[in-house]
């Protein structure tokens, strides 16, 4: 039937009438003021950032007329024009549907509007939430918070008479429970602070705009609590936030932040039908000639999976870590690798979480997973015990331990004791295939520590410097030539050296002979929001 049809020139009955000039009181046309207020910082409306996420007419809003529970203080007119949909905007719409097809694109989205009493958490958009939070459990399709606001509303007064604190609500059980079931995204433009903070906190992946604050208790809450005086700006910060962890992804502004949340969903929709193959020659030179030069492992990352395929997570936190996403022939997977920029690649307690994360993300969700290796091993010493290093480093034994879905691993250059045995899902025979490019070197630990811990007498009787520095490098030479790839192919210790413009077809041919049991069959229930 064409739109024309649906014309009728006939007058609108009133009930009609009420509920279409109902609904228009929060669109974005006949609020001008609180558009302009958003222009100002350079942000957009809750509905604009939802329109752009959602394909074209896709969305379908759920308690759209739902109103603040101030009744007792405020006419309803004011309050129809002043807290549309109680601010907060729920429903279900498509994402990527030009990509993964409609049956695959299906979210579910909850945004908080900042426009509307400052996004807080009022009675009646608490009883939306829990509405939707409940058709997403039974659902299971992705779920999106927009998460800006400053948390509980206290100014809701017709809920007086049958609220006191309001702490028996089930909103924070169940989206903590929702971990698990599908991705679960938070993106942030803006203030976020107590209660929107605390949703936020336990999504699976954060992303937020350079003017975004984050906390778990905003200005009036930590004044409130005699802590002091401060402004908005002055609490979590996206620099603090980025370099801490909190956030995965430092997006631009609203349109950067909302493109790349359509991106980072996209790796769990499924596999792309058109991609574009890096220019793979380059792998050949990315390893210095010189094994004691560093160099960029993002580069060999990006020479690896399809142009422009990778996203990243968490780059300033745990910089000796990188993890994230790429596709390899359309196919997503997760990707962890060390950073030799950064401590010679050693991996340290906050690298340690990163890469575990990174496993029970792609465990959770079904997504295989390619382990980069160039690492002396776990970091040493007393300052990084202070960090919990024990702690934080076995998680990457334990989470490996459990990983159901196809684990791959390539050693681009070292591959030195416990830290490479770890990024290797516990120990080298334990993934799916451990290859190694020619540049690879092996050995229980560094092999310089290895020369000095081992033939300490010998050095030591060496009186000369000069002779005792040839007899080191002649030990160095040995220990180097026994654990070079190679020889360490030789013994099985590993199940191939390949050339590096090989790696994508190793890659692909492993996932073809890998069953992959998916997310339904994974042994971790639920992403650590850690």
């Amino acid at each position: 039937m064409s739109k024309e049809n649906l014309v009728n020139t006939e007058p609108i009955r009133p009930e009609l009438a009420e509920l279409i000039k109902r609904t228009s009181y929060g669109l974005d046309e006949n609020r001008p003021d609180a558009v302009a207020r958003r222009a100002e910082k350079n942000q957009r409306t809750a509905r604009a950032n939802l329109e752009d996420f959602c394909d074209p007419d896709s969305f379908i809003e759920y308690g759209a007329l739902a109103i603040a529970a101030q009744r007792g203080r405020r006419s309803e007119e004011e309050l129809m024009t002043k807290t549309p949909a109680d601010g907060l905007i729920t429903g279900i719409g498509s994402v990527n549907g030009d990509l993964f097809g409609e049956e695959n694109a299906r979210c579910l989205i909850l945004s908080y509007d900042f426009t509307v009493l400052a996004g807080t958490q009022g009675y009646f958009n608490h009883k939306k939430m829990d509405r939707m939070l409940k058709l997403a459990h039974e659902q299971e399709i992705p779920l999106v918070l927009f998460a800006e606001g400053g948390g509980g509303r206290p100014g809701d007064v017709d809920s007086s008479g049958v609220v006191v604190a309001g702490l028996d609500l089930s909103t924070f059980a169940m989206f903590g429970g929702y971990s698990g079931r599908a991705p679960l995204i938070g993106i942030v433009s803006g203030p976020c602070f107590a209660g929107n903070a605390a949703l936020l906190g336990c999504c699976d992946v954060i992303i937020a705009t350079k003017i975004s604050n984050i906390g778990m208790g905003g200005p009036v809450m930590i004044e409130g609590g005699g802590l002091g005086v401060f402004q908005t700006e002055e609490v979590g910060p996206i620099d603090v936030q980025a370099n801490n962890g909190v956030v995965d992804i430092v997006a631009e502004d609203d349109v950067d932040a909302v493109a790349l949340g359509k991106k980072y969903l996209s790796y769990f929709q499924g596999s792309t039908k058109e991609w574009v193959a890096p220019d793979v020659s380059r792998l050949r030179k990315v390893i210095p000639e010189n094994r004691r030069r560093v160099y960029e492992m993002r580069l060999v990352i990006k020479g690896i999976a399809d142009v422009d395929s990778f996203l990243e997570l968490r780059p300033a936190y745990g910089p000796g870590m990188i993890t994230g996403f790429i596709r390899i022939e359309g196919k997503p997977f997760g990707v962890i690798a060390n950073n030799c920029r950064h401590m010679a690649g050693a991996i340290e307690a906050e690298g340690a979480d990163k890469a575990a994360r990174l496993m029970q993300i792609c465990n959770v969700h079904g997504l295989p997973i390619l382990s980069l290796i160039d690492t002396p091993g776990f970091m040493v010493g007393p300052d990084i015990e202070t960090r919990a290093q024990v702690r934080h480093v076995c998680r990457m034994f334990v989470h490996g331990s459990h990983l159901s879905v196809p684990f791959f691993s390539v050693v681009t250059r070292r591959g030195y004791g416990l830290g490479a045995m770890a990024m290797a899902k516990g120990g080298f025979h334990e993934s799916a295939f451990i290859a190694a490019w020619p540049t690879g070197e092996f050995g229980a630990m560094g092999l310089e520590g290895a020369v000095k811990a081992g033939f300490k007498r010998e050095l030591e009787a060496e009186k000369d410097p000069e002779k005792r520095e040839a007899l080191f490098n002649k030990l160095l030479d040995q220990l180097y030539d026994r654990g070079k790839a190679v020889n360490m192919a030789a013994y099985l210790e590993i199940d191939s050296v390949i050339d590096p413009i090989d790696t994508r077809r190793w890659i692909m041919k492993g996932l073809m002979s890998t069953p992959n049991k998916g997310a339904r069959e994974a042994n971790l229930p639920f992403i650590d929001p850690v």
